[in-house]
């Protein structure tokens, strides 16, 4: 006897996709906001020749639901019968008892039409063996075209490795840029010059650096409640900031610390793991040391440490820079830097009052936020990430290293009031260096005013941006098609 009757099944499925009564109820679920990964994904799963699945990975409350309800919105539009759209979460407790198989044989004995039928299945890693039924329906199934999300990207990417070769494809999502921040609330855009790049930027006079840097000024104050709400679209369209980082606490940090992980990756030690994250948000930015981390916290093993680590990962909570080597200075070895996926969640763990006054906490801030800009910007892309630490002196360091097949970008990030760097900080040595190789530099400020280029004689120029325009530019140029072309 199964545990779940059809007839649970189907009260179920109704309930999450009423445009089967009337097509215009997906109108409701509908944001007219629509981040890149929405493009991408409907083009995979509409292209007339290339048939492919398309898999939407990222951290809960990114919008990767959203980007279903936009895409179903978009074909129903287009002229597709909403009978022929099937919605499922396996996030909910009755879908969990049953498997793809089940939910597709159920729903198909509910609508038994013809044409082609595009399947979209939230928080797809809760059903067991997802990527076997997935294989199966794409190798048996011409008429489906299936989106599918997960919140655990690297289990994804493992379903990909070994079944999904071909089949579909991984669109890593990660919380809104500060562009998309200021799209999503309708903040007037600064007029910029077209198909604008940074690396465009050291080319231009002084004075054209001020005119356009003075079109950000409208923007520093958006720009520091993002810093502190970050880039989940529900909480930033949110009138209640304080709810909003509870909220984010709760639901980002708490349900997938407490629940995903400890479900997903068979956590012996839950009060560990949420040590370890808090530990992990005390010291983001800075050299992590697993040695250090394990005898820190209850003396546990380094393996564990390890293993709870790559957990937090595969979670889409942190991001793990490792260190890399430029020109001949020699490099650390060995240890990563680790971030957390977004400012605001490490805003919302520590509960820092005064954030925005500390210097410090400011400065880890931002570095985290251009992290993440340059990791979603150089995604699908050749580029390594990492950062330069010299080996003999460990106060030098580059804060991102970029390192393309004809590129290697640095960027230091130096927001505080005096951002004056001595001859002998690594950046300066690095672009001294011809055997460094490197093609581009930016030190990263806090004041609008602080631009240009930096007055040590470099063999590659390094320049100074303000974070606003920094992170703007990048996230406007990722959203324009540009993406990996900084």
């Amino acid at each position: 006897m199964a545990i779940v009757s059809d007839e649970q099944v189907i009260k179920v499925l109704r309930q999450y996709n009423p445009w089967w009564r009337n097509p215009l109820a997906i109108k409701e679920e509908n944001k007219p906001q629509k981040r890149l990964a929405y493009y991408e994904a409907l083009r995979m799963i509409s292209h007339k020749t290339i048939r492919r699945f398309a898999v939407l990975s990222g951290a809960r409350r990114v919008g990767k639901t959203t980007i279903m309800y936009q895409m179903m919105n978009s074909l129903i539009d287009g002229g597709v019968n909403p009978k022929n759209i099937l919605y499922v979460s396996f996030d909910n407790p009755i879908v969990k008892l049953v498997n793809v198989e089940t939910v597709l044989s159920i729903y198909e004995s509910l609508y038994p039409i013809e044409g082609t039928r595009y399947i979209f299945l939230d928080e797809i890693q809760y059903t067991e063996h997802w990527e076997l039924w997935m294989k199966v329906i794409y190798d048996s199934r011409k008429d489906i075209r299936l989106t599918a999300t997960g919140s655990a990207s690297p289990i994804l990417e493992k379903g990909s490795t070994d079944s999904g070769t071909g089949r579909w494809s991984i669109l890593k999502i990660p919380t809104m840029s500060f562009y998309e921040y200021c799209r999503l609330l309708q903040i007037d855009e600064p007029i910029l010059p077209d198909n604008l790049r940074l690396t465009r930027l050291v080319k231009m006079s002084k004075a054209e650096l001020g005119d356009l840097m003075d079109r950000f000024a409208p923007l520093e104050s958006h720009f520091n409640r993002y810093l502190m709400i970050g880039g989940f679209p529900e909480l930033v369209l949110s009138d209640d900031d304080m709810y909003a980082q509870r909220m984010l606490r709760e639901d980002v940090v708490d349900k997938v610390i407490k629940r995903d992980v400890l479900t997903l990756f068979n956590i012996r030690s839950p009060l560990l793991m949420e040590k370890l994250f808090l530990y992990l948000c005390m010291n983001s930015t800075e050299i992590f040391s697993v040695t250090t981390a394990a005898k820190e916290l209850e003396n546990t093993s380094a393996a564990t440490i390890d293993s709870y680590i790559e957990a937090l990962e595969m979670s889409n909570l942190i991001y793990l820079s490792k260190p890399m080597d430029v020109g001949s200075k020699g490099a650390l070895k060995g240890k990563p830097k680790i971030y957390i996926a977004d400012a605001a969640i490490r805003n919302a763990v520590l509960m820092i009052d005064d954030v925005l006054s500390d210097e410090r906490e400011l400065g880890a801030m931002v570095e985290t936020t251009v992290y993440k800009h340059i990791v979603s910007f150089y995604q699908g892309s050749t580029a390594q990430l990492g950062y330069f630490r010299k080996a003999k002196d460990n106060q030098k360091e580059v804060d991102v290293v970029i390192e393309l097949p004809r590129e290697k970008i640095l960027c230091e990030v130096k927001y505080r009031n005096n951002s004056h760097i001595p001859a002998t900080d690594a950046i300066v040595e690095l672009c001294k260096d011809e055997s460094a190789k490197v093609t581009s530099a930016f030190l990263i400020t806090k004041q609008l005013d602080d631009f240009g280029i930096a007055k040590h004689e470099t063999h590659v120029p390094i320049l100074r941006v303000p974070a606003i325009a920094f992170l703007y530019l990048l996230g406007k140029a990722e959203a324009d098609g540009q993406n990996g072309k900084m």
